[in-house]
């Protein structure tokens, strides 16, 4: 139709209103306008490291919310909004993660957030985001103390998390290494939340099961040096038949490989935060038999999960999912079934937070990583771990179960 030949009616060109027409409206939201149908807009935040040593985990768990967000888009699963993924860095640091979640949570469009993976980070986030009465699920925060306060209440009614804690994860390595015939085994941590609560978890069960702490050492998780002699020196001559590691990768690597290296020719076990495929790079050759556990069975290992996987790389994704794909995707798509409750009748995100919130509490669907629930402190239902053993450069599933 060519504009030119339109006619004037009242003074105004009716091209510029079929034009206005033709290409839609935008509302205060952010969201289009097809068809005559006005969309708004809701964000997801996500806060993980996505730069530094720990990125491929915060990498995986990015995309593993874009997914569930595009999932949900394509299917129209909240009529009338339209969502949206907000990624933040914060670098595994607590301060840096202080001011990215301050930066969410003065995003008005932002009424769930997937992260963090540190629990010393999320120790600083928790507050701000309860302030803003926005709802935080963490897929990889194992530390117990975030969600069980020292009177035994729950601290934040704004957290919840789809893994399981370390007062599991510690105790289900120690009943492991103990029906292994393992009774001495030295522990080392990185003075962080997360490597100190989950040797903590850890010792007290294996010393109640008979086990012996010959030696409790620590190291520094800031010492770019990464050199570990004077550690291992300390150790060695305590004979342990195994070393128990709380802490990340990055340093549990170098310290397996600076073990076997000085002679002492035992397993190292670590928690999740060493389950990836990084820690074999760095610990090299002498990985050969070490331990992690991680929460839930192995993501492959059921159909669910070789779903997700399988849409994840169909996605094209730059990072792979990691640890804790699956578990970012079930973070996501709870606060999704939970925006499902609340957006039904919201004029816009802010508004939704007090009524995400609630809704949330009580989801329960079956995720990629099993049953997706919460109990009254925010904490996952599921207590279903996977004991790994690096066989031939690869991490090879040991043994699941569910603790109890």
């Amino acid at each position: 139709m060519p504009q030119r030949s339109l006619i004037r009616a009242g003074g105004v060109l009716l091209a510029a209103s079929l034009a206005l027409t033709a290409c839609g409206s935008r509302d205060s939201g952010g969201g289009s306008n097809s068809g005559g149908t006005t969309t708004k807009t809701a964000k997801i935040g996500v806060i993980a490291p996505l730069s530094g040593d720990l990125s491929a985990l915060g990498k995986g768990i990015q995309h593993s919310v874009e997914l569930a967000v595009k999932e949900a888009n394509e299917k129209k699963a909240i009529p009338g909004w339209t969502l949206e993924v907000e990624a933040v860095d914060d670098e595994a640091k607590p301060d840096v993660g202080k001011n990215a979640a301050t930066k969410l949570a003065g995003d008005d469009a932002v009424v769930g957030v997937v992260g963090n993976l540190n629990s010393s980070v999320a120790l600083q986030t928790q507050p701000v985001f309860a302030t803003a009465k926005i709802t935080q699920v963490s897929p990889a925060n194992t530390n117990p103390a975030l969600t069980k306060g020292p009177d035994g209440k729950r601290l934040f009614d704004t957290y919840f998390r789809t893994c399981t804690t370390d007062a599991v994860q510690g105790p289900f390595a120690a009943q492991y290494l103990l029906g292994a015939g393992i009774k001495k085994v030295a522990t080392v941590h990185d003075k962080k939340a997360y490597g100190q609560g989950l040797v903590e978890a850890f010792s007290a069960e294996f010393t109640k099961g008979g086990g012996e702490i010959v030696t409790a050492q620590t190291i520094n998780a800031d010492d770019t040096s990464k050199d570990y002699s004077s550690v291992v020196a300390a150790i060695k001559p305590t004979a342990p038949q195994a070393v128990y590691y709380g802490g990340e990768y990055p340093q549990a690597g170098p310290f397996s490989q600076q073990m076997k290296g000085n002679g002492l020719n035992v397993p190292l076990m670590g928690g999740d935060g060493i389950y990836d495929p990084k820690y074999v790079d760095l610990a090299g050759k002498t990985s050969e038999g070490d331990l992690s556990t991680s929460v839930g069975a192995p993501t492959d290992s059921t159909d669910a999960g070789k779903k997700f996987l399988a849409d994840y790389d169909a996605a094209k994704y730059a990072e792979p999912a990691a640890a804790y794909g699956g578990y970012s995707y079930d973070a996501a798509n709870a606060i999704i079934n939970a925006l499902k409750v609340s957006l039904k009748s919201a004029s816009d995100a802010k508004s939704a937070r007090d009524a995400t919130l609630t809704a949330l509490g009580s989801v329960s669907f079956e995720g990629v990583t099993g049953k997706v629930s919460f109990d009254q402190y925010g904490d996952a239902t599921a207590k279903v771990l996977t004991v790994y053993k690096v066989d031939a450069g690869k991490w090879i599933a040991s043994k699941t179960d569910t603790f109890k």
